[in-house]
């Protein structure tokens, strides 16, 4: 048996294949027909951006739109004159097109690497995946066929990169099992969207697995087993059935309104990145968006978008939930989010410098236009504004009084908004939790973002494997902030929501029906088994776990007793 990251959940029982990695080895020589070399890269990048275009087209029929998008993020990123430039300048002195592409791109890897962050690190792996496709092309070395797997094939690999998952047929995929990768990388992402089991991050995976072996994929709970035995298959394969079963009977929870099993009704949002992630959120039976990631609207480009250009985005989205709430976060830049264009200067400590509302009221302007077109795109729905990385009250005051500037220059400008658009804090530090009962006398409603309130309230950065026993949602310390920012909030009579991923974990669930939140939001797979999660609690139940959790010493003690309840 071998263990890794529990990627993507269900159970793949079927045959190994290894999709093995060509050499991509070549000899670096001074070039003298410089024009020459330059043309042959030129060519090999055009046919690179050709061939991930439709990479792109299919996984978009195969996984969706999104995640398409990483795809195409790697055509943006070669052409980035920053990329594209320093390699043509090196080709232009005299250097191979091979050795020119790679130093290039070893140098990005190296920097977006040398983080430490998970996020950021992904940038890297995209870097890596388009390094290795430009190669491939310069020295004719033809890729592995996915596509050819016949049915009931266990893809294993060193790491199943973006490009690769176009080939990939679904119902002939059973399980896919790598050497790399964690929950929020791109193998998981696209592993999830294609509903494949994976496990990643499984040590010496393509040695220790044989092609044509059968294998079993359990990734619900992380686990390969190897050489499985009768026994096994039919364990597993009840086990399959089961977890099918039950995804059907998730249709019967589509169209209900959100309720416990007293019958108190909740509001069951997404979070989104895009505005057409807002269709999947609709699509999912999502009642609104609680989380809108601004971000991603700025990033893969060489400038700012326009005010424009994030009103049409707003608007777009606040149209798609026809009426239903889209809390619009403001931007979120620096910790692990680079935008290149924007010069942040590089920081020791970037997830304690100068990020999120910090970066914002230090450029008005950009701030300015961006509550100016979610103000605008308020016309159109029930849009909010919540702000990110609060730590005091007078960062919450001086967002507010940008908005009031903003309305004055709409008004001015005749322009219609919603003059009583409401205003949130994300309560994602140590410090907004200590002061939550003085935010929420300013604040119209609080959203808890659970992943950075875990790093900085137990200092663990969840990028760093050292660190990881800490990084739990379920640490008593953790528990007790999430607790004291619900209640500061409901004694303020606002509204109190979660969109951090702790909001869809069936053992958070009861911890926060009794704490009294009031809203979740979640990714859009999860919304049919958050709501059937929900319907299973009364609050007598709910509380009555918390008296006992909430005595707990260790995080072991919290989690143990909650797996053996849910």
């Amino acid at each position: 048996m071998l263990k890794g990251i529990a990627a993507s959940e269900g159970i793949g029982i079927g045959k190994v294949m290894i999709v093995e990695e060509h050499s991509l080895e070549y000899q670096p020589k001074q070039v003298a027909d410089t024009d020459a070399e330059l043309k042959r890269f030129r060519d090999a990048v055009e046919a690179f951006c050709e061939e991930t275009a439709e990479q792109a087209e299919a996984v978009k029929k195969s996984a969706g739109e999104k995640e398409a998008e990483i795809l195409m993020g790697h055509i943006y990123m070669i052409k980035d004159p920053g990329m594209i430039g320093t390699m043509e300048a090196q080709i232009t002195g005299g250097q191979c097109a091979e050795a020119a592409l790679e130093s290039i791109c070893d140098m990005f890897i190296e920097a977006f690497s040398a983080t430490g962050d998970e996020v950021t690190a992904q940038r890297a792996a995209d870097v890596k995946d388009i390094k290795t496709a430009i190669l491939s092309i310069l020295l004719g070395v033809k890729t592995v066929k996915i596509s050819e797997a016949p049915a009931g094939t266990v893809l294993v690999a060193r790491e199943v990169t973006p490009s690769m998952t176009a080939g990939i047929n679904k119902d002939n995929i059973v399980g896919i099992v790598t050497e790399t990768g964690s929950q929020t990388s791109h193998s998981a992402i696209l592993a999830r969207a294609l509903e494949i089991p994976a496990v990643l991050s499984v040590e010496g995976a393509t040695s220790k697995l044989s092609s044509g072996e059968q294998i079993i994929v359990d990734g619900s709970e992380g686990i390969v087993v190897t050489a499985p035995s009768e026994d096994d298959v039919q364990l597993y394969s009840a086990k399959r059935d089961a977890f099918l079963r039950e995804k059907r009977e998730l249709e019967n929870y589509r169209g209900k309104k959100t309720t416990d099993a007293d019958g108190n009704e909740y509001e069951l949002f997404c979070n989104i990145g895009t505005p057409k992630d807002a269709v999947k959120a609709m699509e999912a039976d999502g009642e609104g968006v609680g989380l809108f990631r601004t971000e991603f609207l700025f990033m893969d480009r060489n400038a700012l978008p326009t005010e424009d250009e994030q009103f049409e985005a707003y608007k777009q989205a606040a149209l798609v939930l026809k009426g239903k709430g889209l809390i619009i976060r403001t931007l979120d830049i620096g910790g692990d989010k680079e935008i290149p264009y924007l010069g942040l200067e590089k920081e020791e400590n970037p997830f304690m410098g100068y990020r999120a509302i910090r970066y914002c009221l230090g450029h008005r302007d950009l701030f300015k236009s961006q509550l100016k077109a979610i103000l605008r795109a308020s016309a159109f729905g029930d849009v909010r504004i919540m702000f990110p990385l609060i730590t005091a009250v007078e960062e919450l005051r001086a967002g507010k009084e940008l908005v009031e500037e903003a309305k004055a220059d709409l008004r001015a400008s005749s322009i219609e908004f919603d003059e009583n658009i409401k205003i949130g804090v994300m309560t994602e530090t140590a410090a907004s939790g200590v002061i939550a009962h003085l935010l929420a006398k300013e604040a119209d409603f609080f959203s808890i973002g659970t992943n950075d309130l875990t790093g900085y309230t137990m200092a663990a950065d969840r990028g760093n494997s050292d660190v990881a026993y800490l990084y739990s949602p379920f640490q008593p310390s953790v528990l007790m902030m999430i607790q004291r920012i619900i209640k500061c909030a409901r004694e303020a009579e606002i509204p109190v929501g979660m969109c951090g991923e702790a909001a869809a974990n069936p053992m958070m669930i009861p911890l926060l029906l009794s704490f009294g939140l009031t809203e979740f939001s979640v990714s859009a797979p999860s919304v049919l088994k958050v709501r059937k999660n929900i319907a299973k609690w009364t609050k007598a139940e709910a509380d009555a776990v918390v008296e006992k959790v909430m005595a707990m010493a260790t995080e072991a003690e919290v989690t143990e007793y909650l797996k053996s309840i849910v």
